[in-house]
């Protein structure tokens, strides 16, 4: 009873925010600034949604967020599968350090590369660019997304593809065939955790996108909710909830391949 209870409090204090903010979206001014908050409002209003609609970039930003993250998401699919199945199947000199190198980037904080990645950009001429986003996205999301396709293919029996290799196809075509068939999990799995990485990443956008304010993300668009009284809670609160229903969509529509493909990618191979 006593882990149940701890159970529930810790739900409770995750989705409260959420939940707040969901609840101040729809409230109207006069109650989000008043003394005596209430959890569930009076008076329910789409006024902040349309304002933030009906802001100046809405669309541009959503575009760019949505060409950034797919980008960098499908790039990244691409080549940690070709990685994941040669550490998986293949066996070749470096291996072992091939993946200790990917363990080691994938525990690195990337908020400490901020000052190489914009002096590269600087003197290459790559900032205020969405491909140049879209690469830092790539590298991000490509270790995670090696070391759980890594797994998936390891807990494929192989003996599938030599059957189809006897059979007559070539190496490729046995795994394009049988294998990728069976990796829709972990495909999944890694797809939606580039997709959030990706969307809500902040900080990257806004430094190297300092001049060329169209080609901002989402992210950087939120804080963009000023007034001549301070920030405007109510636009900002209906933006972002705009703003995570994307990745709340895609979660709920993919939750039960996601648990899977995380599971056997984690304790396989």
């Amino acid at each position: 009873m006593p882990l149940h209870v701890a159970a529930a409090l810790t739900v409770v204090t995750c989705l409260f925010p959420v939940y707040w903010m969901v609840t101040t979206a729809f409230k109207p001014s006069r109650d989000i600034q008043s003394y005596h908050p209430r959890l569930v409002p009076e008076e329910w209003t789409l006024d902040h949604f349309r304002k933030a609609v009906g802001a100046d970039g809405f669309a541009l930003f959503w575009r760019n967020s949505i060409l950034v993250t797919l980008s960098a998401v499908l790039l990244a699919l691409v080549v940690a599968l070709g990685a994941a199945y040669a550490v998986a199947r293949l066996r070749w000199r470096g291996r072992r350090h091939f993946m200790l190198a990917v363990f080691i980037a994938q525990m690195a904080p990337w908020e400490s590369l901020i000052i190489p990645i914009y002096i590269i950009s600087r003197d290459t001429g790559m900032l205020d660019r969405l491909p140049t986003l879209t690469l830092i996205y790539f590298m991000i999301t490509l270790p995670f997304t090696v070391v759980v396709l890594r797994g998936f293919i390891a807990g494929i029996p192989p003996e599938l593809e030599e059957a189809a290799q006897v059979d007559g196809c070539t190496r490729l075509g046995a795994f394009r065939r049988v294998a990728f068939p069976l990796l829709a999990p972990g495909l999944m799995a890694t797809s939606l955790f580039g997709f959030i990485t990706a969307w809500n990443e902040f900080t990257y956008a806004n430094f190297l996108i300092i001049k060329q304010q169209d080609s901002r993300t989402l992210p950087v668009w939120l804080s963009s909710f000023q007034s001549t009284f301070g920030t405007d809670w109510g636009a900002t609160m209906a933006a972002s909830t705009l703003f995570a229903l994307p990745a709340l969509i895609i979660f709920l529509v993919l939750q039960r391949h996601v648990t899977s493909g995380l599971a056997s990618g984690g304790v396989k191979g």
